[in-house]
């Protein structure tokens, strides 16, 4: 959209040790005037920990940790705890996030009540290695959408040793929580390769091995979303925390594109139905932000724009994003405006 306005960065690496690689990828949490800013902060050798500021308004930081406030305890985390995102729902702060372990990535869960301290509850996504994981989904390979699932983490799987296919699980990130209970149920994105997907539940005990086995056997029922247009022609996935309009609720997702020199990650918008949230009611046809900017262009992985977080100052969307992996940026746009303009693009090939 014409009408998105670039503020630049606003948060870039220190000669701490736990971000001299860089800073990327911000959970943001809302409290008036106040924005709260988790940020994945990176240090040599790409081990990931989560670091803190405070901004007054959408825009000045005015506090910085010096030390990281959320670091790797486990050893499905301990090449690091990555790309957090923060939803309030009744009075509990939930901060979803990936674990890495070097090989393995899956979607985690931590609770706070302070925004201070984080009590981490484990792994929350499927652990399925790629052979049963197969199985599981056989009975779709017909779906074109299943299929495409499967062939990205074959792809993937392909170039790497017999030792580490062995104890590789498929990858599963991008957790989001929408801010509110739905049909008395919690209520999540989260994307397998290369769509974006749903899962709800009313308590986490409820994520056993068996539920996810369920989950997959009929996965077509919980794909929202799948790679449609020319910027998307990688992947999607599941950006900020979604945010409840009277139009629906609205999402900011990435989507990679595929060039000849390498992915370009750009954000997107679409709307998601209120009370049904698998269902699209609309999504733009183009990029809301691509990269433009040098610091966008270069960096520690060139050309990506990757939007984790937003903020509401007056009538003004704020999307906070990872700018080329190593830095912090921000964007705003008409919250109105792009409301309009996504219920001006109806999406008519729902695949629910």
């Amino acid at each position: 959209m014409e009408s998105v306005t670039k503020h630049g960065v606003i948060l870039e690496k220190t000669e701490r040790p736990f971000e001299e690689l860089g800073v990327l990828n911000p959970a943001i949490y809302q409290e008036g005037n106040t924005v709260h800013m988790f940020y994945r902060a990176a240090k040599k050798g790409n081990f990931s920990t989560v670091g803190y500021c405070r901004l007054e308004g959408p825009l000045t930081v005015v506090e910085r940790n010096t030390e990281p406030i959320f670091t790797p305890e486990y050893i499905y985390e301990i090449h690091g705890v990555e790309d957090p995102r923060i939803t309030k729902i009744e009075d509990t702060f939930y901060m979803t996030y990936v674990t890495y372990d070097g090989i393995n990535a899956c979607g985690a869960l931590a609770t706070s009540t302070d925004l201070k301290s984080f009590k981490k509850r484990g792994i929350i996504t499927p652990k399925f290695m790629l052979n049963e994981f197969t199985n599981l989904i056989r009975k779709h390979l017909q779906n074109p959408s299943v299929a495409k699932i499967l062939a990205f983490n074959l792809e993937r799987n392909y170039p790497l040793t017999e030792t580490i296919k062995e104890n590789l699980f498929v990858w599963d990130k991008n957790v989001v929580l929408f801010p509110k209970k739905i049909n008395g149920k919690f209520v999540a994105l989260h994307r397998l390769f290369p769509s974006i997907q749903i899962f709800s539940f009313e308590k986490q005990a409820e994520l056993t091995e068996d539920y996810w086995k369920d989950y997959l056997k009929n996965l077509p029922e919980h794909i929202v979303m799948e790679p449609t247009f020319e910027h998307e022609t990688s992947h999607i996935g599941p950006g900020a925390p979604p945010i409840e309009t009277p139009d629906g609720w609205l999402l900011i997702y990435h989507a990679a594109e595929r060039r000849e020199k390498g992915l370009v990650y750009h954000a997107c918008a679409a709307l998601l139905d209120l009370n049904n949230p698998g269902k699209v009611i609309s999504r733009l046809k183009k990029p809301l932000i691509t990269p433009s900017e040098y610091g966008e262009r270069h960096g520690y992985v060139n050309y990506v724009i990757f939007p984790t977080g937003t903020a509401i100052f007056d009538d003004l969307l704020y999307i906070y994003y990872g700018a080329a992996d190593d830095k912090i940026a921000v964007a705003s746009v008409n919250l109105n405006d792009l409301l309009t303009e996504l219920k001006n693009n109806p999406h008519e090939d729902n695949i629910k």
